[in-house]
């Protein structure tokens, strides 16, 4: 056998098999990947998605999140990189900074853009660590009532979210009758607890948010005011729903959800003058967009992915464009069809109704739960998620369901196809009660999902209404590589 000129032994065949394996597409090189992937395609292809939080990516998005870029490793900023071989990484990284700024009309002389977050939670608690000193005071919806987990959710018993860990958390609520914000007692606690940051945003809430309100409070105990978009940056960016900049220092968004990007993350931080000395003229300028920067890097994070700023970048050019915008108006007026549906048919919609997205439906007054009727959905091939409702006694038996409009509206589902869904749905819970009065109101969701995959009444049930479902999934494409 041949030896290399470090004196390895060198064996031809098998350095030829190397080279193999670095060209061989995915089918030939890995089967098992290759085979979870065709299944959930699949799944994606003959299922409704109706998680508020999921969308399908474009064609254009995955091929730059599947690039070369996705090799190269990229510490720091543009100009100020701590490796070679950056300059189309600041090309790049440039580009989706102009483009960020530029779908929200936001002038880059007022607004600076960090698009180097991994995600939404990363680019939460950079923010956190920028502004809010260790132990530092915040103020976030309540996760039982709509908020997210990363805005400081903690129990009685826990300290559950790292933010509620770091920071000291008060949370604000929902009227439990209504289901809208209680911004009177938000203002009241506020005065007490005098946060450091007060975040707008939400996971589970169907109405817009009062910023200006919001602002007012903020700023009457001296504290920022962040936005958390994530939910609802795509509706943003196309006028759809009020646009939080008017009012807010800092905008955190994810960009996989109405702004139907890749996996990412995205920092918005004023600049420039902050307030002006009313006696002397002498200005204050703002400096969150070094506070912010040094917190996701080299505080938090380390080399960002080059590939999913491309996603983003390509994702921010096609929410600029009009047809992006008549999509958005039809994930509102697709989730309004879907909530008028559900009341229709006897369903309590929280709040009323919905002025974005989603929606969420108590099912109380059915007799059930949403974990239970999650199973029972999941099972036909609907997905969507079980979700505490205002007034819920236990996090472990969340009274709804939340449905969200933005995944099967990018497969081109119209108001009368959310109809059609809603109808469903409404089977699947139907379903749902038989099989809870066939095991008993007080049983267990072990006990419940049991008696769901093992009795055939129920499984013959199952398998006729997932027929239905797949039949009219399967009607509408499903965007992506073609491959899959």
């Amino acid at each position: 056998m041949a030896t290399s000129a470090s004196g390895a032994p060198w064996d031809a065949d098998l350095w030829s098999s190397h080279d193999k394996m670095l060209t061989q597409p995915l089918k030939d090189c890995d089967l098992e990947v290759y085979s979870i992937i065709k299944k959930e395609s699949h799944r994606q292809r003959t299922g409704l998605e109706l998680i508020a939080s999921e969308n399908f990516a474009s064609r254009a998005v995955l091929e730059a999140l599947g690039s070369c870029l996705n090799n190269k490793y990229s510490e720091g900023y543009p100009g100020q990189r701590y490796y070679g071989g950056t300059e189309f990484i600041d090309e790049l990284e440039l580009l989706c900074q102009r483009r960020a700024l530029q779908v929200y009309g936001l002038d880059p002389q007022c607004w600076g853009v960090n698009v180097q977050p991994y995600s939404g939670s990363p680019a939460n608690f950079a923010v956190y660590t920028a502004l809010v000193e260790p132990h530092g005071r915040i103020m976030g919806l309540d996760l039982p009532d709509g908020g997210h987990l990363t805005h400081g959710f903690m129990t009685d018993k826990k300290k559950v979210s790292a933010t509620s860990i770091f920071f000291e958390s008060m949370p604000y609520k929902v009227d439990p009758d209504t289901g809208y914000i209680n911004y009177a007692q938000l203002e009241e606690n506020a005065r007490l607890f005098r946060p450091k940051l007060i975040i707008a945003g939400t996971s589970c809430y169907s109405r817009n948010l009062d910023y200006a309100r919001l602002r007012r409070v903020a700023d009457d105990n001296g504290a920022y005011l962040m936005a958390d978009m994530a939910h609802i940056s795509g509706l943003v960016a196309a006028g759809v729903v009020p646009s939080p900049f008017e009012h807010c220092h800092v905008v955190s968004t994810t960009t996989h959800k109405t702004l139907r990007g890749c996996r990412a993350g995205l920092i918005f931080y004023r600049k420039g003058v902050r307030s002006v000395d009313p006696k002397t003229g002498r200005e204050t300028q703002y400096n969150l967009e070094s506070l912010i920067n040094s917190a996701v890097f080299p505080g938090l994070q380390g080399g960002p992915h080059n590939h999913a700023i491309a996603g983003v970048a390509v994702a921010l050019k096609q929410a600029m464009t009009p047809e992006f915008r008549v999509y958005q108006q039809q994930v509102v007026a697709n989730c309004r069809a879907l909530a008028r549906t559900l009341t229709g048919l006897g369903y309590k919609v929280v709040t009323g109704g919905s002025d974005n997205h989603l929606i969420l439906v108590d099912l109380r007054s059915k007799g059930t739960d949403g974990g239970r009727a999650e199973k029972v959905l999941e099972a036909c091939n609907i997905a969507c998620n079980k979700n505490a409702c205002p007034g819920d006694k236990s996090a472990l038996r969340p009274s709804g369901l939340r449905l969200g409009t933005p995944a099967l509206t990018s497969r081109g589902l119209l108001e009368e196809d959310f109809q059609e869904v809603a109808r469903f749905i409404h089977r699947g819970i139907e379903l749902t009660l038989q099989i809870q009065d066939a095991v008993g109101a007080k049983a267990t969701l072990k006990e419940f999902t049991e008696k769901l995959a093992g009795a055939a009444e129920h499984q013959q049930a199952v398998a006729a209404l997932r027929a239905e479902v797949e039949s009219f999934a399967a009607l509408f494409p499903l965007p992506g590589l073609p491959d899959f």
